[in-house]
């Protein structure tokens, strides 16, 4: 009755520190930038602020304005250059920025009409080290977003756990606990980041791409389950162990996502924010075993080695029949043939 009572009581207390984070959220996006809420992209909330730069426009969301650059790398709103894009910023202040997208150039062959006149405005140095500190910086190939989405689907679809790796200085893994999540707003950070696209995983929680607005029922509603379950989520990051033996967190939250993928989701939530790595490393770094055969795979193979396995039988049989028909001498037992040989043993001549 105890433990029935502390797991109520620790649950209310994860649901109203929920509430009150959500409630805090909207009503400081709406004093911060009023009329701001909106992405121009996808005429949706701002979930998550960004900046492009150098032209400091903010009315986009960041995966939003992401996708955008990967078709063209201009503002969307005055259509200048975009070299960088700035996001999670500490208390929304635009002079604090803490981390920054340094946004790929365009492929050669797409810019090649323009290539004479910006070459010949560069000092003839440049050649000789093509921007080497930025495509060290950059990621080897930014992933867009539905392939990032679509490869979480198939970790999900074929529930694989990412390998474990040991907390050690080498590796710069490090144990988790509530107290150290609650202690460092930066792992905090990277848990909002984290989720954020992980829920875009569940059909249910993701924005339809083809909205027209953001008063649409239906993407209204998602976008508010999906900013509730990762207020959720935060809120059971700071108050138990997020794979502790008694499964608190998984049983608060498996109504949501089911338990199989409430298992998988906070398995792969701890080892990332375990890592030193931001999301876009952890995507090339982390590990999956070799997905496993459905059952109904498993059941054509072992049907197709069972049928296999019965042709060898009959075959070998047909062949010992064979060899036993013209290898071997079968005298003839008929009953005629041995009445005659009896008859003939009790006969006596006079």
């Amino acid at each position: 009755m105890d433990a029935d009572s502390d797991a109520t009581d620790i649950q209310s207390r994860v649901l109203q520190n929920t509430l009150v984070e959500v409630a805090s959220s909207r009503n400081q996006a709406e004093v911060d930038s009023p009329n701001e809420t909106c992405c121009v992209i996808c005429l949706d909330s701002i979930t998550e602020v960004c900046e492009a730069r150098p032209c400091s426009h903010r009315n986009f969301d960041y995966l939003c304005l992401l996708s955008w650059l990967e078709q063209q790398t201009k503002c969307p709103l005055c259509k200048s250059n975009v070299d960088e894009v700035w996001y999670d910023f500490e208390n929304n202040r635009p002079e604090a920025k803490s981390r920054v997208y340094l946004v790929p150039r365009p492929k050669q062959s797409s810019q090649q009409h323009a290539q004479p006149q910006a070459q010949s405005q560069r000092p003839r140095n440049a050649f000789q080290r093509p921007n080497r500190r930025r495509f060290e910086e950059a990621p080897p190939r930014p992933v867009t977003i539905d392939e990032a989405i679509l490869r979480r689907q198939h970790v999900y679809r074929n529930q694989l756990y990412s390998l474990h790796v040991g907390s050690n200085h080498r590796s710069g893994f490090r144990d988790l606990t509530p107290e150290v999540f609650e202690s460092d707003p930066e792992m905090v950070s990277r848990a909002r980041t984290w989720l954020r696209r992980e829920l875009q995983v569940f059909e249910f929680l993701r924005t339809p791409p083809t909205a027209q607005s953001s008063d649409d029922t239906m993407t209204r509603r998602r976008a508010n389950n999906a900013e509730f379950l990762l207020e959720y989520v935060i809120a059971i990051l700071k108050t138990v162990d997020i794979q502790g033996s008694q499964g608190q967190a998984e049983e608060m939250l498996k109504d949501f996502l089911g338990r199989d993928n409430t298992k998988l989701l906070l398995h792969e939530l701890k080892n990332f924010l375990r890592s030193p790595w931001s999301l876009e490393a952890w995507d090339r770094k982390v590990q999956y075993p070799a997905p496993r055969k459905r059952p109904i795979e498993e059941d054509k193979e072992w049907e197709h080695r069972r049928s296999r396995s019965q042709r060898r039988r009959v075959g070998e049989s047909s062949d010992r029949r064979k060899r036993w028909a013209t290898d071997s001498y079968r005298p003839i037992y008929s009953s005629r043939h041995h009445r005659g040989i009896e008859e003939a043993r009790q006969y006596t001549p006079d």
